[in-house]
């Protein structure tokens, strides 16, 4: 008890030390301020001034990255609807006349002698044409409904023909649903199938150029495969 105590005076007396030291310094410093006011003051200002800008460079800083953030969600957003919009006529052709659009399209960016299957036992060839630098281009093309996947099944049949029977260098899947199955996906990557889900093809119905969306594939972020020689 008696060391606990004297432990505590101690400690008293160390704070009232500081204390007085710290007084101490606080008055030198006011005399010497008060002493050299007209050199102090500039310094101040300028730090001042210099805090004041900086603070206002920071806000607007700060400002503008959130406004080009918010542009930018906009804009995706914006492009998203113009897709739906677009995609909505798609929506309502009948599966033939979606594969006569799609060979539209082909046309439209630069393929010849685009062919419209238009029947059923085509062997996963429904549209059939070649590329401006000559490689050959076939197309599979289903209409689902938007929030349907096109699975691993549908995606074995085009890898099994598209080369083997008809000769792909370019082999083509075109569906109207958002997402392929992981399974199909995969498959797709590792097969150099370039798969073009919903997104990719309301980009393509808006306008971008089929050679530009070759590389993306079904992910929309691209493969790890290199695109075919020309």
């Amino acid at each position: 008890m008696a060391a606990r105590r004297r432990r505590r005076r101690l400690k008293k007396k160390t704070r009232r030390q500081l204390q007085g030291w710290g007084a101490v310094v606080a008055l030198t410093a006011a005399l010497w301020v008060a002493g050299h006011w007209s050199l102090v003051w500039p310094v101040l200002v300028a730090l001042l001034a210099a805090a004041v800008v900086g603070g206002a460079g920071w806000a607007l800083l700060r400002a503008h990255r959130l406004a080009v953030g918010q542009d930018r969600v906009w804009r995706a957003q914006e492009e998203a609807r113009a897709r739906e919009l677009s995609m909505a006529e798609v929506d309502a052709l009948s599966w033939q006349e979606f594969e006569t659009y799609v060979a539209e399209l082909c046309r439209r960016d630069g393929c010849r002698e685009v062919v419209v299957s238009g029947k059923s036992g085509d062997l996963g060839a429904d549209v059939v044409g070649y590329l401006a630098d000559g490689r050959k281009l076939v197309v599979q093309v289903k209409k689902y409904a938007a929030q349907r996947s096109v699975g691993s099944q549908d995606m074995q049949q085009f890898v099994g023909t598209a080369r083997l029977e008809h000769g792909a260098d370019v082999a083509l899947f075109v569906t109207t649903c958002r997402t392929f199955t992981k399974a199909a996906l995969g498959l797709a990557l590792r097969q150099d199938i370039v798969a073009l889900h919903r997104d990719l093809l309301g980009a393509w119905v808006k306008g971008a150029h089929l050679e530009t969306l070759i590389p993306l594939n079904g992910r929309g972020g691209g493969s790890r495969r290199q695109a075919p020689p020309s």
